[in-house]
C-alpha cells in the first residue's frame, strides 16, 4: 500500500474525523494518524460521551431518590458505581468502534502512534512500539484537540488532584469534593459527584457562575444549584493545594485580599479551562506559527501561515465545542476538493448538560448592550408551560434577543428541562435569519416545551399569551 495521500488527518476527535470522511466522501485519498488506541479524541473518550453518560445515570438515581415520590412511586434507590462505571465504558466503547466502522466504510485510512510534521507534505507517524511510518500528502490537517490546563501551585498528580479524566473513574463516591472552576467542565462533574452523595464545594475567580452566560442565566443556575446543596466561593483566587495524610487542602483568597483562607476536601477537581495540544506536533519543524498561548494560527479559511497545513478544532481556539470542529472539517473538506466551505459562527449552539440543561446560541443580552445594539428582550417561564408541570421540572425559561428594528434573533438563552434539544429550532432560525415573529407565528405541539421558545417570542413582540 502506498504510504502517499491526498490528505493526511493528525487526530480524530470530532473535526479530525468528520473531516476525514468528507474528504473521501469527496474522493479525496485520505488518511488518520491517532496517537491513542480508539478514535473519537477526547470527546468520545475521555469528555463528552461518558461524561454525558454518569450524568444519565446519576440523575437516574436523583430522580429515584427525590422526585419519584411526587409520582406516586415509591422505591430505595442504592448505588452501584462500578454497574455505572461499565455502563459507561459500553457507552464509550460503542461510539470510538462506530467511528472504526466510518472509516472503514469510506475508506479512510488509520495510522496509529504520534503524528508530527517533519517535513514539506510530510508526516511521520512513531507507534510506540516499532518503526516509524512516513506519510506524504499535499494537505496535512492539524486537529489534536485540546487537553485540561491547571493553575500555579496545584499540581495534578491524577489520585486527589485531578481534572475531568481522572473524575470520570472514581471508584467511591468523595465525601467532599473542592472544584475548582465555574464551568461546564467543573460544575457537569460536580452534578454527577453531587447526586450520588459528594459534599461538592466550588470555587470560581469570577463573581458568577458560569462567567462566559447570559446574567439571567447565570443567577437562575446559581438559585437551581444553591437549592441542590452546591456551595459557592466566588470571587476567589486559588492560591495553592497541599497534600495531607486526611484528603487535600485548598489555599484561597478572595480578589484583593491578603488573608489565606483553606479548605480540606477529599478529591480537588480542577477545571480551569483547556489548552491546546501541539506537544511533539513538529508545528516549529516547518515554522506553523502559534499564538502566544499556544495556538495554531489560521485565517478565516484554517489555512496556517504554511502553505499546504490546515488546523481546525480545540486546538485553533475559540469556542471549544465537538460540534464547532465537526462544521469546520466539513468545511475544511470541501474547501480542500475545490468546493464552498462556511462555517456561521454566529450561529454555533453551547449546551452544558447540567440539572437543569442550559443552552444559548448567539449573542448575551451583555454583549448587545457593550457594542451599543439596540434590542428588544422576550422571555417565558417553563412553570407556565403544561408539559413542564407534568413532568415536575419546571425551572428556569427562554430568553430571546432580537434586533430592536429588524426583529432578527440576535441570541437565544434557556435553562431549563431539556433545553439542548429546544436550541436546535433557534440555532435554525438564526442561521436562516428569522425574527421572533417567525418562531411566534410558527405552530408549536401543544402540550410540548417547545411551547415554551413561541411564547418568549410571542413576548419578544408584544403578544405573550400564557403569562
Amino acid at each position: 500500500m502506498s504510504n502517499s495521500f491526498d490528505v493526511v488527518i493528525i487526530g480524530t476527535g470530532p473535526g479530525g474525523y468528520v473531516c476525514a470522511i468528507r474528504c473521501a466522501q469527496l474522493g479525496l485519498k485520505t488518511a488518520v494518524v491517532e496517537r491513542w488506541p480508539t478514535f473519537g479524541g477526547t470527546c468520545l473518550n475521555v469528555g463528552c460521551i461518558p461524561s454525558k453518560a454518569l450524568l444519565e445515570s446519576s440523575e437516574l438515581f436523583h430522580r429515584a431518590e427525590v422526585e419519584f415520590k411526587k409520582h406516586g412511586i415509591a422505591v430505595d434507590p442504592t448505588i452501584d458505581l462500578a454497574t455505572m462505571h461499565k455502563r459507561k465504558d459500553r457507552v464509550v466503547a460503542s461510539n470510538t468502534r462506530g467511528v472504526a466502522g466510518l472509516f472503514k466504510k469510506n475508506g479512510v485510512i488509520a495510522f496509529h502512534g504520534l503524528g508530527s510534521i517533519t517535513g514539506a507534505g510530510q508526516v511521520t507517524v512513531t507507534p510506540d512500539e516499532g518503526d516509524a511510518t512516513v506519510l506524504t500528502a499535499e494537505h496535512i490537517v492539524i486537529a489534536t484537540g485540546s487537553e485540561p490546563s491547571s493553575i500555579p501551585g496545584v499540581d495534578l498528580d491524577g489520585a486527589r488532584v485531578v481534572t475531568s479524566t481522572e473524575a470520570l473513574t472514581f471508584d467511591a463516591v468523595p465525601e467532599r469534593l473542592a472544584v475548582i472552576g465555574a464551568g461546564v467542565i467543573g460544575m457537569e462533574m460536580g452534578s454527577v459527584w453531587n447526586r450520588l452523595g459528594a459534599k461538592v464545594t466550588v470555587f470560581e475567580y469570577q463573581d458568577r457562575l458560569f462567567p462566559f452566560a447570559d446574567k439571567d442565566v447565570s443567577k437562575a443556575a446559581m438559585k437551581s444549584f444553591r437549592k441542590q446543596k452546591f456551595a459557592f466561593n466566588l470571587g476567589v483566587a486559588v492560591q495553592r493545594t497541599e497534600l495531607m495524610d486526611d484528603g487535600v487542602k485548598v489555599i484561597f483568597k478572595a480578589k484583593g485580599a491578603d488573608e489565606e483562607q483553606e479548605f480540606v476536601a477529599d478529591k480537588v477537581l480542577v477545571a480551569v479551562g483547556r489548552r491546546p495540544n501541539t506537544d511533539g506536533l513538529g508545528a516549529d519543524v516547518m515554522g506553523v506559527a502559534l499564538d502566544k498561548r499556544g495556538y495554531v494560527t489560521i485565517d478565516s479559511h484554517w489555512r496556517t501561515n504554511v502553505p499546504g497545513i490546515y488546523a481546525i478544532g480545540d486546538v485553533v481556539g475559540g469556542l471549544m465545542l465537538a460540534h464547532k470542529a465537526e462544521d469546520e472539517g466539513i468545511a475544511l473538506a470541501e474547501q480542500i476538493a475545490g468546493k464552498p466551505g462556511h462555517v456561521n459562527y454566529d450561529a454555533i449552539p453551547s449546551v452544558i448538560y447540567t440539572a437543569p440543561e442550559i443552552a444559548s446560541v448567539g449573542k448575551t443580552q451583555e454583549e448587545l448592550e457593550a457594542a451599543g445594539v439596540a434590542f428588544k428582550s422576550g422571555q417565558f417561564p417553563f412553570l407556565a408551560n403544561g408539559r413542564a408541570k407534568a413532568m415536575e421540572q419546571k425551572e428556569g425559561f427562554v430568553k430571546i434577543l432580537a434586533d430592536a428594528t429588524t426583529d432578527r434573533i440576535l441570541g437565544v438563552h434557556m435553562i431549563g428541562p431539556v433545553v439542548g434539544e429546544l436550541i436546535a429550532e433557534m440555532v435554525l432560525a438564526m442561521e436562516f435569519g428569522a425574527t421572533a415573529e417567525d418562531i411566534a407565528r410558527t405552530c408549536h405541539a401543544h402540550p410540548t416545551l417547545s411551547e415554551v421558545v413561541r411564547e418568549a417570542a410571542l413576548d419578544t413582540i408584544g403578544r405573550v399569551i400564557h403569562f
